[in-house]
């Protein structure tokens, strides 16, 4: 079961993936090593920090002398993991920096870029997103900016370069996967999202006389994430049910009081726009949290789960979301069953060794010089053209 000893660095972090899984790593004896910024404010654990205050000239200067104090810590490793996070084209000199300082280098397909968008914006594969609903597009401030920039500009640039010439690439999210799928074939695998459950308390939750609704809100991005929309129908269902449910909220909270404030909840509202639930989603299941959020079948069919449906899956419109949260309310007797679900399915499908084991074996299965061969002959071809 255990795979020969490697050096993993895991650069860049994605609410908690890089740590959680660097942690099932350990556990299989690898020796690991994570970069990251603590994704901002979360503050996620990492080893090595790597932080930048603000968009200032002074600040943009230490981050640098940070990062040149840091590269040569990088060397050596046998496998690096990059997160698609990439904004600036000078992220490439880093990148080909770890290329050719270490054996392999993978690419987590683990957030918006310009595959994920372009599937959004130029496919009808989805029947809605952040970016669209049905053939309807959707445009925030956020999702302009997001769009320009995955699509147009630099990330768009970064992004495509290093999915072309890495080892290979993960997704964590159903669809991401459908996004790399169709152009990288050869190399792009899914592998479930980690959850390192050892040290939460998973309690399966009674049938409350007020049930506790959970929302964690990111002020910057909640026309995102949903929360713009879910928030206001949440409040109708408790003005029009006060004495049967309350509303627990977590605004911009660092990650360990978002875990606090989520520990008595029965319901968590999270990731409206998303088929596959998420790692805050996740995390709610395992405390045995019911989510109420992205869990479409799609999400099921690609972890082969055929009986364990603990998700309450909405669909982005304020009509879905308010039947199904009045259905809770009117039907708390369903929460218990629900719960001992949502914990059973983390259980099943996110152990993080287990997962953190899928990762080894993906690393392993691809040799050292595929980045570089995938290149060549038809898949050159198919990947220009669409790239272009």
């Amino acid at each position: 079961f255990i795979n020969a000893f490697m050096k993993i660095l895991l650069l860049g972090e994605f609410s908690n993936l890089h740590w959680t899984l660097a942690e099932g790593l350990r556990k299989l004896g690898h020796e690991v090593c994570v970069v990251s910024n603590g994704d901002r404010w979360r503050n996620y654990q990492r080893d090595i920090s790597l932080t930048r205050q603000s968009d200032s000239i002074l600040d943009g200067i230490q981050y640098v002398l940070q990062l040149l104090r840091v590269l040569p810590l990088l060397k050596g490793y046998d496998v690096v993991q990059l997160i698609n996070h990439l904004k600036a084209q000078k992220c490439l000199y880093i990148y080909q920096y770890l290329r050719k300082h270490n054996k392999k280098v993978f690419l987590g397909a683990f957030g918006n870029d310009f595959y994920w968008t372009s599937l959004c914006m130029k496919t009808n594969a989805l029947r809605y997103s952040e970016f669209k609903i049905g053939d309807k597009e959707r445009y925030t401030a956020n999702n302009h900016n997001i769009l320009q920039e995955c699509l147009y500009g630099n990330t768009a640039y970064t992004t495509k370069e290093i999915a072309q010439t890495c080892n290979g690439i993960i997704a964590c999210l159903w669809e991401y996967y459908v996004a790399y799928i169709p152009y990288f074939p050869d190399k792009t695998t899914f592998i479930p999202l980690p959850i390192d459950y050892s040290n939460i308390t998973s309690r399966v939750r009674t049938e409350p006389e007020k049930v506790n609704f959970f929302i964690g809100i990111q002020s910057a991005r909640s026309d995102i994430k949903g929360t713009d929309i879910m928030y206001p129908v949440l409040k109708e269902i408790q003005k029009k049910y006060p004495d049967q449910c309350r509303i627990t909220e977590a605004i911009d909270a660092p990650y360990a009081i978002y875990q606090k404030l989520m520990d008595d909840a029965d319901v968590q509202l999270d990731q409206l726009y998303s088929y596959t639930p998420s790692m805050n989603s996740l995390l709610a299941m395992a405390k045995g949290v019911i989510v109420l959020g992205g869990g479409e079948e799609e999400n099921y069919e690609i972890i082969n789960e055929k009986e364990l449906r603990p998700i309450i899956n909405v669909y982005p419109s304020e009509e879905d979301i308010f039947q199904k949260l009045e259905y809770i309310v009117l039907n708390k007797e369903r929460i218990p069953e629900l719960s001992a679900q949502s914990i059973e399915y983390v259980r099943k499908h996110h152990n993080y060794v287990k997962v953190a084991q899928q990762y080894v074996d993906f690393w392993e299965g691809l040799p050292p010089e595929r980045g570089k061969s995938f290149l060549k002959g038809r898949a050159k071809s198919t990947a220009r053209s669409f790239l272009i």
